[in-house]
């Protein structure tokens, strides 16, 4: 059987919290996560206000089947308490943690959020947290902070605040966050984590958008990071097992069942062990996304 994780986690789309308009809207697209995001997208000035409309939206929109998140700001900038504080009683299904940077601070942020979840009679072990990589000592401390364990159920790789405080130039190729973004996914695979993918900022490059995509799966990401509901479809779609592929799993696994999942092989191709585990994450993502 795959330990592929059951919660479909595509794509994660970034709604400002300060606007009731973008999180309606957000209800009606086909986003596997919508995240109601108090850090980067909200001005200063703006954070009270923005946990009380976020804190609202939870009690009287509904999502749907969509999972509902709310990134909170950061534990060294002081305000994640109150972040924290004035949304859990919305019931969050999680929270997405950024910068997070040592595994004692990890431990922190996830101590507070149990500590309110009890004072709102909510139990904490339902509400998962998906931590961002972004900073130089997060990279650094990835063995450790991957091997948290819940509630901690993917990891986030996030390259633009990484690329600024180590002093990287961003390229369209991307080669210079292929380190990090690599060890992400690596680190989230050691230890049962789904593994979200960077953002894409060109909003109008669907041909790139897909080929980030592409190559994001390649290196072992389950989903990506969408910062407009334009790029939903492309997201999806990549991330989500083609006919061709679930066919082709099928074909394997049959075969490996027919053989004692021993080595042989099927259409010129020598098959064994690796590669069936392989058909069997593939079908496991389709049967997620609905597609078998």
């Amino acid at each position: 059987m795959s330990d592929f994780p059951v919660r479909l986690r595509r794509s994660l789309l970034f709604v400002p919290g300060d606007s009731r308009r973008k999180i309606e809207k957000a209800t009606t697209l086909p986003a596997d996560s919508v995240v109601l995001d108090l850090e980067d997208a909200v001005a200063p000035a703006n954070k009270p206000q923005a946990r009380a409309l976020v804190r609202a939206a939870l009690h009287t929109l509904d999502f749907g089947a969509r999972e509902r998140l709310v990134r909170v700001n950061p534990w060294s900038s002081g305000l994640l308490a109150d972040d924290v504080r004035e949304t859990i009683a919305g019931k969050p299904d999680g929270y997405v943690i950024p910068k997070v940077r040592t595994v004692d601070e990890l431990g922190r942020v996830c101590a507070l959020i149990e500590a309110q979840a009890r004072a709102h009679g909510m139990d904490a072990s339902r509400m998962a947290l998906l931590v961002l990589i972004e900073t130089a000592l997060g990279v650094m401390n990835l063995p450790a902070i991957a091997a948290f364990g819940a509630p901690v159920q993917a990891l986030i790789f996030g390259a633009d605040d990484l690329a600024a405080e180590v002093g990287m130039v961003r390229t369209p190729a991307g080669l210079e966050v292929l380190y990090p973004r690599s060890a992400v996914a690596i680190a989230a695979a050691a230890h049962g984590l789904q593994a979200i993918d960077l953002v894409f900022p060109a909003l109008n490059d669907e041909a790139g958008l897909e080929a980030e995509c592409r190559f994001g799966r390649q290196l072992g990401y389950s989903g990506k990071m969408v910062i407009h509901p334009n790029q939903l479809a492309v997201v999806n779609r990549a991330f989500s097992p083609s006919a061709e592929e679930i066919a082709r799993a099928q074909r394997i696994v049959q075969a490996a069942e027919a053989h004692g999942y021993g080595a042989f092989a099927l259409d010129g191709r020598m098959v064994d062990e690796p590669i069936v585990k392989q058909a069997q994450n593939v079908l496991a993502r389709a049967r997620a996304a609905g597609l078998i």
